[in-house]
């Protein structure tokens, strides 16, 4: 079905290409909104540490139902470490991991929301992210609207905050907090 041809992008067919697939075939069937279409990747590390995570997102709402909230959709099987396990075995505390209302689609039957995560850090480490939905909406689908777009950033203890772009590096070093918003899903309204 994909043929891409030099010098297109091939990397994160597994994580991020077959997201966008899935949301193109569901709007050229017209059968429900765009989920998240992320699975926004994360890793940490250091000489010492490697960690990664994939931090769920919003799916999409189709008629008669509403999307669900903080999900990863279409062909991810994985889950986020416990928080008591992720402090014990990395040198990071988790914030906090809630829902970030808002963030999903309105319409009849709502987009589900993504989430905010903080990360705070106690040694340097490099954090990468691998991510979509930073520029383009997920789509609503029949007048519904989109969802929010993700973001994330690095908060420093000075004060300061470093934005970063969907695919992209950053060092922190102790006391710095990196912060994930996933996208929300698309919303529905009707036919």
């Amino acid at each position: 079905m994909l043929s891409p041809e030099y010098p297109a992008a091939v990397a994160a067919g597994n994580v991020e290409t077959s997201q966008a697939v899935t949301g193109a075939i569901y709007a050229a069937l017209n059968t429900m909104a765009e989920g998240s279409g992320t699975m926004n990747n994360v890793t940490f590390g250091n000489e010492r540490y490697q960690y990664y995570e994939t931090v769920a997102s919003g799916s999409g709402a189709g008629e008669g139902f509403d999307g669900t909230d903080v999900v990863q959709t279409k062909m991810t099987n994985s889950r986020l470490t416990d928080p008591e396990v992720l402090e014990w075995r990395y040198p990071v505390r988790l914030e906090s991991y809630a829902i970030r209302h808002g963030s999903g689609g309105q319409g009849r039957w709502h987009g589900g929301n993504g989430a905010t995560r903080r990360l705070r850090f106690l040694e340097e480490m490099t954090v990468t992210t691998l991510s979509s939905h930073r520029e383009v909406p997920a789509r609503g689908l029949k007048g519904g609207a989109p969802g929010a777009l993700g973001r994330h950033w690095v908060e420093h203890q000075d004060g300061t905050v470093t934005p970063m772009s969907g695919c992209d590096t950053a060092t922190l070093v102790p006391g710095d907090v990196f912060v994930i918003e996933t996208p929300g899903g698309g919303g529905y309204e009707t036919s």
